[in-house]
């Protein structure tokens, strides 16, 4: 999972204004509005010294419904200037709550982007598809491009009992090529604009024939949703239950995939390190693939510091760290975790959340790496990080 969109915050002026509230709807809530529950977390954000301009802006964008009649959260971060990210979250946080400080509260936006899908809705009927892209975990909930492919042959209903079998023929093979011109389509669009997933629902026969007809590019990352279509009669709330459904297991399925690449680097004694000094050594070398952050350890990482310079990959233990990078007299003390996901974001790295015993973690934090070679810190042998006290041995 990869946060190129969190990109704009490096580099903006502090202080910085995080929000992470209850966006549901007040049915869906059982409490009070939105808006509500945004006057009090602004209360606090008044107290710490947040600027009204900013706050002012947060609770226009909030203003606006997001369209979701389930629940969910809403991540919302400003810098001195105004807002940055705005960012819907799956789930609606235990509690609203926002921070103002010199450095912005990554996590919940993290967590936004882990739950972030591309995906392509293909609902499709006998003489053609809508085709409609949709970011799950954008700002707002409707979709950002959607398209109308016509198959062009309309001889499409069969003929009746005792007709011509002519007829029937005919209808079969308007069918037919209807769903190849769907097909290709659908090839072509995601070949342009690779998404995680491509639904495909609507009329069953025509379902079955779009899904034997498209390139095998697009077949890796379809699956098939029952319930919906182009026309009138589509259950929504049904129907939407299930795309949730789809979007989790894939969420599920990306996150699997990543940690078996975290196991597979510890078990060869390269590709892989944990601890935080291993881990802070490869983010400044720019090794990093994935940062993998155990969810029990959010906690302590938030309490333990780190020091880093005006750069992303400059980071360090402590300033004698920095110190050896030439970094003399600028260097600041973050949160682990900010500092940690600072250097992600400023190396195009990804991040995945493992919960407790899903894999091995020292420090609950560890790194899957994009190269290693021989000053790489290895879990199979002593460290060469700054954390040489720590002995293991990954078996």
């Amino acid at each position: 999972m990869h946060l190129h969109w969190l990109k704009p915050l490096l580099g903006r002026p502090a202080p910085f204004t995080t929000v992470h509230i209850d966006a549901s709807p007040a049915e869906a809530a059982g409490e009070s509005e939105l808006l509500d529950r945004w006057r009090a977390v602004r209360r606090g954000l008044e107290h710490d010294g947040a600027p009204a301009a900013v706050l002012d802006e947060i609770a226009e964008r909030l203003s606006v419904p997001d369209g979701r009649r389930t629940a969910h959260g809403r991540v919302v971060v400003a810098d001195a200037h105004g807002v940055v990210v705005d960012r819907v979250v799956a789930e609606p946080p235990a509690r609203s709550q926002g921070v103002h400080g010199p450095v912005p509260s990554l996590i919940g936006a993290v967590r936004a982007a882990d739950e972030t899908l591309c995906y392509l809705l293909v609902e499709v009927d006998r003489t053609g598809a809508d085709l409609t892209w949709v970011e799950a975990g954008e700002e707002q909930a409707s979709p950002s491009v959607t398209e109308t492919v016509e198959g062009g042959h309309d001889d499409v209903h069969k003929t009746r009992d005792g007709l011509a079998r002519r007829g029937q023929t005919r209808a079969e093979d308007s069918w037919q090529r209807n769903a190849e011109a769907v097909a290709a389509a659908v090839d072509a669009r995601v070949r342009t604009k690779t998404p995680d997933l491509v639904l495909l629902t609507g009329d069953v026969r025509a379902v079955a024939l779009v899904k034997d007809a498209v390139g095998q590019h697009v077949a890796e990352r379809l699956v098939e949703v029952s319930g919906g279509g182009r026309g009138e009669g589509v259950h929504r709330d049904a129907f939407d239950e299930r795309v949730a459904h789809a979007l989790a297991e894939q969420r599920s399925r990306r996150r699997a995939a990543e940690l078996d690449r975290y196991r597979e680097g510890l078990g060869r004694g390269e590709g892989a390190v944990t601890s935080l000094g291993d881990v802070v050594e490869v983010l400044r070398r720019g090794q990093v693939a994935e940062l993998v952050l155990g969810t029990e350890a959010l906690s302590a990482l938030d309490e333990r510091t780190l020091v880093a310079g005006p750069e992303p990959l400059q980071l360090g233990l402590d300033e004698e760290d920095l110190a050896a990078m030439g970094v003399n007299g600028q260097a600041r003390r973050f949160p682990a975790h900010v500092a940690l996901l600072r250097a992600a974001i400023g190396q195009d790295a990804g991040v995945t959340f493992a919960e407790d015993g899903d894999v091995d973690l020292v420090d609950g934090v560890g790194a899957v790496l994009r190269w290693a070679d021989g000053s790489t810190p290895s879990e199979a042998v002593p460290s060469q990080s700054a954390d040489q006290k720590r002995l293991r041995q990954v078996v």
